[in-house]
């Protein structure tokens, strides 16, 4: 797929809905927004807009969240 774009090239048409289609594959099967940037050699911004486009449900970003931290230490004040 990278080898196909050059960096920064302009992607319309077949192309772009040809590179749609499998950035959705990827990210439907775990692959994160990142990697597939990596991967295509393009930034965060235009793989997030590639697939919104597509329709995809993005996932929530992962990690602790900091909202039961305080409500428990509120409970124990």
């Amino acid at each position: 797929m990278a080898e196909t774009l050059k960096k920064g090239s302009r992607v319309t048409g077949a192309a772009r809905e040809k590179l749609a289609a499998e950035l959705k594959k990827k990210y439907d099967s775990g692959a994160s927004i990142r990697a597939l940037a990596e991967e295509t050699g393009r930034s965060y911004g235009f793989v997030h807009r590639m697939l919104s486009e597509t329709g995809v449900n993005l996932r929530g970003r992962g990690g602790a969240t900091r909202g039961k931290a305080k409500t428990t230490a509120a409970a124990g004040s």
